[in-house]
């Protein structure tokens, strides 16, 4: 199925069940956190992640009949940060990834060409950056949504329905 698919998000989310139950009542994890086919456990112990790393690989592909990306499936220390769900999360604070970061300037400007074109009405494009400001409030991105809506407010004036950040 397509990524990003709402029938394919939750079979995931159906199928890997069964991975929750296991790591949460098998492993006994107090720290687990997972969205669609992304997961993360969180311990002090790296021998205890590494020993629970290895019980999920083969849990995976015995119940499942799925496995761990190789280059995505690692142990780090949390003060390094942890990507996840567009985030780089750290233990205090969590950051947008600088992809997505960069990609509101490119949406501006597309946004610029189709409002231009007369392809989308400025209330659409009020509602679309609404919703990525509301992704991005959960990281630490006032200066970054400042900035954007002062950028749309420049391109498509702040009468009527002004975008906040």
């Amino acid at each position: 199925m397509p990524l990003g698919n709402l029938t394919s998000q939750f079979f995931a989310n159906v199928y890997l069940h069964e991975l929750d139950h296991f790591v949460k009542h098998g492993l006994k994890a107090k720290y687990y956190i997972r969205y669609v086919d992304d997961f993360a456990i969180l311990h002090r112990d790296r021998r205890v992640l590494e020993e629970w790393k290895e019980a999920v690989s083969k849990f995976l592909h015995k119940h499942l009949e799925v496995e761990l990306h190789p280059e995505k499936s690692k142990i780090i220390p949390l003060r390094k940060g942890m990507a996840l769900l567009g985030f780089r999360i750290f233990y205090r604070f969590r950051l947008l990834k600088k992809s997505n970061a960069r990609r509101i300037w490119k949406r501006l400007d597309l946004f610029k060409e189709r409002y231009d074109a007369r392809t989308i009405e400025r209330d659409e494009i009020v509602q679309s950056l609404e919703g990525w400001s509301a992704y991005a409030m959960f990281a630490n991105t006032f200066s970054l949504r400042k900035k954007a809506a002062s950028t749309f407010n420049a391109h498509f004036g702040s009468t009527n329905r002004p975008f906040l950040y």
